[in-house]
C-alpha cells in the first residue's frame, strides 16, 4: 500500500478523515460492510468478483471448481458447466440477477449479497428456461415480453418466490442445491 510522505499531504489527509463523518450517508447500511468495498466496482467487475467469490467459497468447501474454457458457462463445478449470475441487495431491498442466456452450461448459481448477510440459489438451466419461456416467472431483459434474448430474475430475500424457495435461500441452503446438482458432498467442517 503506497504510503503518504509529504506532511502537508498527511496534513490534508487527516481533515478529509475527519470530514468525512461529516458527508457520511446516514443511514447507509452498507456503512461498515465487509462487502461494501463491491459497490464501487463497475458491473462487468462485480460479475467477476460474484465469480470469484463463488469459486473461493466452493474450493473452501472441498468442491473441484475450475475454468469452463469458453465463454458459454464461467465454472466448471464438479464437472458441470456453471453460470454464475451475481447481485448486490439494490435500494428497494431485492436482488437482480441479469443475463440469463440460453447458452452450454448445466446449473445458474445467483449469489445475493447484503450488507451483513447473503444468499444463494442454485438452478438447473431446463428450470430457467422453463421459468423463462413457458411460466414467465423470469422476465425478458431487452425487448418486453417479446425479448428472447436474455432474462432477468428480481429476488426479495425476504419474500421468496414459493417456486424459487426449494432452490436455495441462505448460503447453507444454495450449498446443499449445488451439492446435488453436482453430487458432491461438501465439507461442512465450520
Amino acid at each position: 500500500m503506497a504510503e503518504i510522505r509529504d506532511p502537508e499531504v498527511k496534513m490534508l489527509a487527516a481533515i478529509s478523515a475527519q470530514l468525512s463523518a461529516d458527508y457520511a450517508v446516514q443511514g447507509d447500511p452498507w456503512v461498515g460492510s465487509p462487502f461494501a468495498w463491491i459497490l464501487s466496482k463497475p458491473s462487468r467487475q462485480k460479475g467477476a468478483i460474484g465469480e470469484r467469490l463463488i469459486a473461493g467459497w466452493l474450493a473452501a468447501r472441498g468442491f473441484n471448481v475450475t475454468r469452463a474454457g469458453d465463454s458459454d458457462a464461467d465454472r466448471c463445478i464438479e464437472g458441470k458447466r456453471t453460470e454464475i449470475k451475481f447481485s448486490t441487495l439494490w435500494a428497494g431491498g431485492s436482488y437482480t440477477f441479469q443475463q440469463f442466456r440460453d447458452q452450454r452450461y448445466d446449473f445458474v448459481i445467483c449469489l445475493g449479497i447484503s450488507p451483513f448477510d447473503a444468499h444463494c440459489w442454485s438452478l438447473p438451466k431446463t428450470e430457467i428456461m422453463r421459468r423463462w419461456h413457458e411460466t414467465k416467472d423470469l422476465s425478458s431483459q431487452h425487448g418486453g415480453a417479446q425479448g428472447a434474448d436474455t432474462a432477468w430474475l428480481k429476488v426479495n430475500p425476504a419474500a421468496v418466490q414459493g417456486w424459487l424457495a426449494p432452490f436455495g435461500g441462505g448460503l447453507r441452503a444454495g450449498l446443499g442445491q449445488v451439492s446435488k446438482l453436482t453430487g458432491y458432498t461438501p465439507n461442512l467442517k465450520d
